[in-house]
This record gives C-alpha cells, sequence and structure tokens, in this order.
C-alpha cells in the first residue's frame, strides 16, 4: 500500500511537472492568449472626450489618391479646427508622419496652423532591428535596437509636441501592448502619441501605468473597430461639421480607409482590423481612465499552475468518475471566474494554463482508471465466475474492490426455493456416479431457468436451491421474472423425470415456494468468509412455502398473487397449510398457470 501511494505521488508530481514545462516553453501561448483577449477584452463606452478625423474613403474620392495629397488637406483642417482663441480641441494629434521638407510655402503653413495654440501632436516612428549596443565595458547585440527614426521637419517640429506611433504586435500577430516610451540611441526618450495626448488634456492627472522591461505595457482597449467617433476629412474641409464640434476635445488625425497600410489586428477584435488613430484613441482612453493591468510574471503562475496540477492529479486518481467530472468542472470553470475577478482588479493571468492543464490530466486519470478497472475487471471475473452467479460478478465489479467489505442494504425482492423431492431415497439404490450425474442434471435445469429469467442464483444447499430478483440491480418486472423461473422448472423436471423413470425406474419431482418482501441483500459473513446472500423474513417465508410445497407444485404467497394479480391463474388454500414460524392466517397459494 505505501508503494502505491508512493509510485501515485511520484506520477502526480511528475505529471504536473512536465504540464508546467509545456506551458512554460509556451506551447499552447497563442491559444490562450487568443481566449484571454475572447473573455477579458470587452467594450465600453468612451467619455466622448475623443474624435476622429479620417482620411476615409469619402475624403479619397473627393481629393485623389491620398499619396497625392501633399500637405495641404490636413494644413487647411488644422487650420479650421484652430479658428479662433474660443473654439478650438484641447489637443489635436496627428497620426501621419511628416518627416522630409517639401515644397517650402506648403511647409510653413502646416508649421504656422499647427504652432496657432500650441495643441498639436506631431508623429515620429522608429525602426527596430539587432544592433550592437554598450553594456558596461563591452557590446552586446540587442535584438530590439532603434535603427532608424524618423521625426517632424525642423520647423514643425519647432511649434509642436512629439509622439512616436510604433505600433508592436505579439508573437501571435495580434496587437495588445502599447510601448509607452521610446527610447533612442542617445538614451534620450520620446513618449508615445497617445501618452503624450493623454498628459497634454489632463493637466497632470494622469499617471502613467506599469511597463514591461522593454517598456510595454498591457492595453485593455474600450472599444472595437468602429466604436469611436470619426469625421471625414472633407466634412471638416467642406464646413459640414462645425467646428464647435470639435471644441475642448482629443481630436486625432489620421487614415481610416483600407489600403492605406494603417490597420492592426487587436486583442478586441481578432476578425476586424481596427485603424492605426483608432488604436491611439483607445489608448488614449484608457491612459485617461487609469484603469491599468498587470501581467502577473510567468514564474508565479507556473508555480501555482505546478501546486495545483499536483493535487489534482491525486484527485482524479482517487474518486470516482462523476465526482471526478464535478471536480474538472469547478476547477476549470472557477479558475476562468477567478481570471475574469483578477482582470476586473488589475491583474492578468494566463486563463487556458489551468483549465488546459486539469483537462489533461483528468483525461489522461479517466483513461488510466479505466485500465486498471478493465484489468481489476478481468481478475475478478476470472476468479468469481466459477464460484458465484454472474450478476454478483457484475454487482462486484460495478461497485469496485470496495464492495467485498461486509454489508448489505435493505431491498424489496422476490425469492424462490426449489427442493428436489424424492432424490434422497433414490440416491440410496443408486451409485454415487448415477447420484451425482442425477444431481447435477438437476441443479444445471435450476440454474438455466433461473439465469435464463433474470434471476440471482444464491446458493445450492445439497439438493435445494435459492434465487432471488430485484437484486443486485433493480428490475421492472421481477416477480414475474420469479414465476417463469419456477414454471420453466416444473415443466424442465417433467421431461427429465419421464428420462429417470426409463433409465432408473424411479422419478423425482421439484416443489417450489416463492415469497415477495424486503430483504436485506449484500455480503454476509465474516472478513475471511463471506457470502452474497439476502436475510430476513422474506427469505425464511419463501423456505417455508418450498418445504410444504409438494412434488410437482408451485406454493406462492398472497404478496406474489397480488403483485401479479391479473397475469396469473392462482388457486388459495386458504389458511389450510400451516408455515412454521407464521402466525395463523397466512394464507398460501399454488400457482397453476402464467396468462
Amino acid at each position: 500500500m505505501k508503494n502505491q501511494r508512493f509510485r501515485t505521488l511520484v506520477s502526480a508530481l511528475a505529471a504536473a511537472g512536465i504540464l508546467t514545462l509545456i506551458f512554460g516553453l509556451g506551447l499552447f501561448r497563442t491559444a490562450d492568449l487568443a481566449l484571454s483577449d475572447a473573455l477579458c477584452q470587452r467594450r465600453s463606452a468612451s467619455d466622448g472626450t475623443i474624435v476622429l478625423v479620417g482620411i476615409d474613403q469619402k475624403a479619397r474620392e473627393l481629393y485623389g489618391p491620398y499619396q497625392q495629397w501633399g500637405r495641404g488637406p490636413v494644413t487647411e483642417a488644422l487650420e479650421i479646427l484652430n479658428a479662433s482663441e474660443d473654439c478650438h480641441p484641447a489637443v489635436i494629434g496627428i497620426d501621419i508622419l511628416y518627416s522630409g521638407e517639401s515644397d517650402q510655402t506648403a511647409d510653413r503653413r502646416l508649421a504656422e496652423a499647427a504652432g496657432k495654440y500650441h495643441n498639436v501632436i506631431t508623429a515620429c516612428a522608429a525602426e527596430f532591428g539587432a544592433a550592437l549596443v554598450e553594456s558596461g565595458d563591452d557590446y552586446a547585440l540587442s535584438p530590439h535596437s532603434v535603427t532608424a527614426f524618423g521625426e517632424p521637419y525642423e520647423a514643425l517640429k519647432a511649434v509642436s509636441a512629439q509622439g512616436h506611433i510604433n505600433a508592436m504586435m505579439d508573437s501571435d500577430g495580434i496587437l495588445r501592448h502599447h510601448l509607452l516610451y521610446l527610447t533612442l540611441p542617445d538614451g534620450s526618450q520620446i513618449p508615445s502619441l497617445a501618452l503624450a495626448a493623454a498628459k497634454a488634456y489632463g493637466a497632470g492627472s494622469v499617471t502613467e501605468p506599469p511597463t514591461d522591461e522593454r517598456g510595454f505595457w498591457y492595453l485593455p482597449f474600450c472599444g472595437t473597430p468602429g466604436d469611436f467617433a470619426m469625421i471625414s476629412v472633407s466634412d471638416v474641409l467642406s464646413g459640414t461639421v462645425s467646428p464647435d464640434y470639435f471644441n475642448g476635445k482629443i481630436v486625432l488625425i489620421g487614415p481610416y480607409a483600407a489600403g492605406l497600410q494603417d490597420s492592426y489586428v487587436t486583442s478586441a477584435d481578432h476578425a476586424v482590423p481596427m485603424y492605426g488613430v483608432e488604436y491611439q484613441a483607445n489608448a488614449i482612453q484608457a491612459l485617461l481612465w487609469g484603469d491599468y493591468k498587470k501581467e502577473v510574471s510567468d514564474g508565479i503562475q507556473l508555480l501555482l499552475l505546478f501546486l495545483l496540477l499536483a493535487p489534482g492529479f491525486l484527485l482524479f486518481r482517487r474518486l470516482r468518475v462523476r465526482i471526478s467530472l464535478l471536480l474538472w468542472a469547478l476547477l476549470a470553470g472557477g479558475w476562468i471566474l477567478f481570471c475574469l475577478g483578477m482582470y476586473r482588479a488589475g491583474w492578468i493571468l494566463h486563463v487556458l494554463w489551468v483549465p488546459a492543464g486539469i483537462t489533461v490530466l483528468y483525461a489522461v486519470c479517466l483513461a488510466v482508471n479505466y485500465v486498471q478497472a478493465a484489468l481489476e475487471r478481468q481478475r475478478i471475473t476470472n476468479t468469481f465466475r466459477r464460484y458465484v452467479a454472474p450478476e454478483i460478478v457484475t454487482e462486484i465489479l460495478k461497485e469496485g474492490t470496495d464492495s467485498l467489505s461486509l454489508g448489505g442494504r435493505l431491498t424489496r425482492i422476490a425469492v424462490l426455493f426449489v427442493d428436489v423431492r424424492g432424490f434422497t431415497p433414490m440416491s440410496e439404490l443408486l451409485d454415487p456416479e448415477q447420484v451425482v450425474e442425477i444431481l447435477n442434471r438437476y441443479l444445471t435445469l435450476i440454474s438455466d431457468c433461473i439465469l435464463k429469467n433474470g434471476g440471482t442464483l444464491d446458493k445450492f444447499v445439497g439438493d435445494a436451491a435459492m434465487a432471488f430478483w430485484g437484486a443486485p440491480i433493480p428490475q421492472e418486472d421481477y416477480v414475474m421474472q420469479a414465476a417463469k423461473a419456477a414454471r420453466d422448472m416444473a415443466a424442465g423436471s417433467k421431461k427429465l423425470s419421464e428420462e429417470l423413470l426409463a433409465k432408473y425406474g424411479r422419478t423425482v419431482s421439484f416443489g417450489i415456494g416463492i415469497h415477495l418482501g424486503e430483504a436485506v441483500v449484500g455480503n454476509i459473513g465474516s472478513p475471511r468468509r463471506m457470502d452474497y446472500t439476502a436475510i430476513g423474513d422474506t427469505v425464511n417465508t419463501a423456505a417455508r412455502l418450498e418445504a410444504n410445497a409438494p412434488g410437482g407444485k408451485i406454493y406462492i404467497s398472497r404478496a406474489v398473487a397480488d403483485a401479479l394479480e391479473g397475469r396469473i391463474r392462482a388457486l388459495s388454500l386458504g389458511t389450510a397449510v400451516p408455515l412454521k414460524g407464521k402466525k395463523e392466517g397466512f394464507e398460501v397459494l399454488t400457482l397453476e398457470e402464467i396468462l
């Protein structure tokens, strides 16, 4: 037993360790991230402070291909938005990189429009790649170094704030994080366009979110593609939308049409890409709300996973299937609910790790338990099939080896006793071999009739036998099955008697008794020797009926006759047949025919 427990413990630790390693290596990372996105990223209404001015398809149809626009339309839009000191946006973010000088007049006009109220933030962007960086007294290869940097031309840079517009996807190609600061090779830092806009609007009330070692923070999107209000730049230029609409708000100007190469698949929606200005709007809104989420380190989560999987394995190995299934549902579902609660509290956990690990362990344990149960069933079957009725073996297999302990339960059953009348006198005249042959034929007949009619053959006592119906498994029509078994015994004994009469000059017959009632059914005896049997007054009464039944007769009680009323023909003997141990007035009937 100790060795078995030790092996089980080692198996639990090994299984938990292997699964923890698998998750730690990131083999289920894509599925885990997708599930986390589906459960945690929830839409919520923005506060209306952010408005998008989009370079959309409508504007492209009016002004031609975007590549031929130059700086005129955006300059004109800035002039309209900043038309007066009393009516202009609080912040204007331009999600377009103007890094090179073009026409001097157009450049000067754009700079003048941007610098009028010092409320414009212009875009800059970096390119990343592997490069050697100084590390103490040596150099190391960094895979995430800034290899190129684009910023506004000098005149525009001088009159506006800058914010980077880099959007960097996770390894599965989904945009979930936001780079708070861009660190240049000279050590200077450029805030993101979203951070610069939020701080300009929030006037010192914006706190920065926690970031990882690379400067990224998890972005809880409040909107999916299309959720933020978007005004076509053409409607701004034509005066269709009054400048008053934008007063005091954060306005983001940028591409808002397919084909402009400024859209991303985000954790908010894996099916529909989100435009860059929408991504910036989501980041600004999250910064203004300050509802930040922090990802719990993988090390802590892997330790927690191991501590859940190891005991889970032990429980799955010991518990029955239904309880194990309930435990699996509680652990898997409970973890998902726990992750949702933690997300609302500001912490991000791997949603899939525990449910997937628990599911794998549950399936493995189920398979192992099934194999072991099959082997145990085969062992028990091979051991008991020669000694007890098949129904009893089935009951033991269903309950497992624990059913081999003492105990029983009160069950309503039909009990049949049968005895061979005239066998003892005949056996005195025959050789022992002949006696055994005749007895075996009678007992075989009895067994066949009982088993054919779904009965449990309890025991043989010399030339008598006991059987019952209704246990160990419930049966719908068990009283009728007992009656049919008795009828078949009586009919079979007649044919066998004719053979004995012709061969030995003597014949025998059956006396049968059937009673219906409650009895204790189970393992009766001692721990060293037990029988699966039935005991109680019902059994004793059936035995008394058989003891008084003449050869060829089937005695039944009133309880049996009432249970089969309308389906049998029975002849009442009244109280003329006294049964030992029973009070006067116990009615006995003979079963004449099954209708």
